[in-house]
């Protein structure tokens, strides 16, 4: 198996909700089939309906009101950055669960839900800089 994530599905409770909420942070997508599409760099994130995601899985959806265990994260070039995307995130709809500040790894980030429960977290990390196009290489740790 190739070490590669080409799309992260996020099950919602109101698609429409939701596709409002992350085009109100700047993204666009697209709808196919109940289905919402956005490139995001190398990979998409995919909007579909929580209970059609679980049953297409041969899961029960177990409702949203707990944390999943899932965590996304997008890598940022600045901390001005990091400031700006949460209060994007607030002004949007989201619920900031952690705002942002110093990290144990020199950096500087936060944390913010989604209107389903999905946690993003925005990160300023001098030791994963960023390529032009926004990409990031995991750095060599044994150097």
């Amino acid at each position: 198996m190739e070490q590669r994530i080409s799309l992260v599905t996020l099950g919602v409770a109101d698609l429409g909700r939701a596709r409002a909420f992350y085009e109100r942070l700047g993204w666009r997508g697209q709808e196919v089939e109940e289905t919402v599409f956005f490139q995001a760099g190398g990979l998409a994130v995919v909007l579909w309906g929580r209970g059609k995601l679980a049953d297409d899985a041969g899961l029960t959806d177990q409702g949203g009101d707990g944390f999943g265990g899932l965590s996304l994260a997008q890598n940022v070039r600045s901390r001005a950055e990091v400031d700006e995307i949460l209060r994007q995130a607030a002004d949007a709809g989201a619920t900031v669960t952690r705002p942002a500040r110093e990290t144990f790894y020199g950096g500087y980030a936060g944390c913010f839900t989604d209107p389903d429960g999905h946690l993003w977290e925005i990160a300023w990390n001098p030791g994963f800089p960023l390529a032009a196009d926004g990409s990031l290489t995991v750095p060599d740790f044994g150097a």
